[in-house]
């Protein structure tokens, strides 16, 4: 097996930077497209052999060097009693918001096989076949927090931030669920046979620190401590955190996912000791390759060959991205020395490169 994602997570010397994106597998992809004329996202999280051969299209088309697990991070909620659809163009909707402690106090036990049997299923099949490791991935407890206070996705977080200030009590009982729920919810995907776990807290940029380290650090420490005797590497992983990296790190994580806000080399400075995943723009891949291409070498640069870099988008690839362009990237990725050189890289933003005048943004 190509084991350079597993290596780089434990900060692990690599004979190449390993690289995979997020949302590889989906609406990038003409394959994916294809099966989603014919079945819903939940439809294929529940037929284990669709579910498998969704997760494994971008490992054969781009040539990455890890799978994740096809799912939402909203699979699980159902194992604790939560009603929701997922509708086109909005996402994920819940038939009932949590606003008060007896609503915490109606979510029941999360019991996996019950609740995400046909998913843990297509975890062997994906094994079986995959040349690559396979990560299972997770919601953060604050950012599933949010789909059930609000209802669906938001800009402003208001109920949550309301209910958070408003009524402690039932804030902490919410979390307290959520962390038991994720803590049994990967380790079934653990025993199943994925070989490390990501924790996406999307939503958790809306925060300020000290919401974060009173609201949310306490319980992704025990998020994290609940997981450490799975044994396999974590990555800890949010949007416009640039300013949370250092809380992020103390709460826990193996490795720390940065979005495109900060530099890599800054982002990598804050979070000293653990393994760094990103962090190039993914609108980047809209438009022409050489600029794609120049960024993706100033951050292998500013990497400057140390062991724990897994080179990833700041986000998810958008639909809009050009297969053959993510194709190109990982080949690039590839192709760049990953041995440590003795000059720090600069962070200076590069100059972009000029676009020839026949060229197209799209």
């Amino acid at each position: 097996m190509n084991d350079r994602y597993l290596r780089a997570a434990r900060r692990e010397p690599v004979d190449r930077t390993p690289v995979w994106f997020m949302r590889q597998a989906g609406r990038s992809l003409p394959e994916f497209r294809a099966v989603r004329n014919k079945a819903s996202l939940v439809e294929i999280t529940r037929d284990p052999a669709l579910c498998a051969e969704v997760t494994l299209q971008p490992v054969h088309r781009l040539g990455v060097d890890a799978a994740i697990l096809f799912a939402d991070i909203t699979t699980p909620l159902a194992g604790l009693g939560v009603g929701f659809e997922i509708r086109p163009g909005v996402g994920p909707v819940i038939e009932r918001p949590i606003a008060s402690a007896a609503d915490v106090a109606r979510l029941r036990p999360f019991e996996p096989r019950d609740a995400v049997g046909p998913l843990l299923e297509a975890i062997g099949l994906i094994r079986a076949e995959s040349p690559v490791p396979l990560i299972g991935f997770a919601g953060a407890p604050f950012t599933l927090a949010c789909y059930l206070v609000e209802g669906g996705p938001s800009r402003d977080f208001l109920r949550t931030k309301t209910l958070m200030h408003t009524d402690p009590a039932a804030w902490a009982g919410l979390m307290d669920a959520l962390v038991e729920m994720t803590i049994r919810y990967l380790g079934a995907q653990v025993a199943a046979g994925v070989q490390a776990v990501q924790l996406f807290d999307s939503w958790v940029g809306g925060l300020g620190p000290r919401d974060y380290e009173r609201n949310v650090g306490p319980w992704m420490r025990r998020l994290f401590e609940g997981l450490a005797p799975l044994g396999v590497p974590t990555t800890h992983f949010g949007v416009g955190t640039a300013g949370l990296l250092r809380l992020q790190a103390a709460a826990g994580g193996d490795v720390i996912g940065l979005d495109w806000r900060i530099s890599l080399a800054d982002g990598w400075a804050a979070v000293g000791g653990r393994a760094v995943q990103g962090n190039l723009d993914p609108a980047l891949l809209l438009g022409p390759f050489e600029t794609v291409a120049e960024t993706a070498r100033w951050i292998l640069d500013q990497a400057g060959g140390r062991p724990g870099h897994i080179f990833n988008l700041g986000h998810g690839v958008l639909p809009e991205t050009d297969p053959d362009d993510l194709r190109r990237l990982v080949d690039l990725v590839h192709e760049h020395d990953p041995r440590p050189v003795s000059v720090p890289a600069s962070t200076a933003i590069p100059s972009p490169a000029p676009t020839p005048s026949t060229g197209s943004l799209l």
